[in-house]
């Protein structure tokens, strides 16, 4: 049970830096996301969501290894899954790649709320 919530913040940090190869420009970020990113306000802006997806990651690794930050980082997690999914459902159809996005998304919302609910979790006297 200890290892459930660092790993479950592990794995949600790595799905956090998968958009941080948008960085490199729009060729990359077209693959992301299956939109086309060639013009350069958008690029600007989904180059810097992608810097902030990976400081989102970094902050997510580090609270997994220190376990004052992890109901924090439970909680960034959240507020960043929950929002894009809010924000995706009204949507309707979407791209195959941001389809990819939303499945992935619900999955680290399962992970992260299923470690949320050992953290709250009174710990065993020894």
């Amino acid at each position: 049970m200890k290892l459930i919530v660092p790993l479950a913040l592990a794995l949600v940090a790595l799905l956090h830096a998968l958009p941080l190869a948008g960085v490199l420009g729009a060729a990359k970020l077209s693959a992301l996301y299956g939109v086309d990113a060639r013009d350069p306000a958008l690029e600007l802006l989904l180059r810097h969501r992608a810097v902030l997806f990976g400081l989102l990651a970094a902050f997510l690794a580090y609270a997994a290894w220190q376990p004052a930050l992890r109901g924090l980082g439970l909680l960034a997690g959240l507020v960043s899954v929950v929002s894009f999914l809010l924000l995706a459902v009204p949507a309707g159809l979407l791209p195959p790649a941001l389809a990819t996005v939303v499945k992935l998304d619900v999955a680290a919302l399962i992970l992260l709320l299923a470690a949320g609910i050992v953290h709250l979790l009174p710990t065993p006297s020894p």
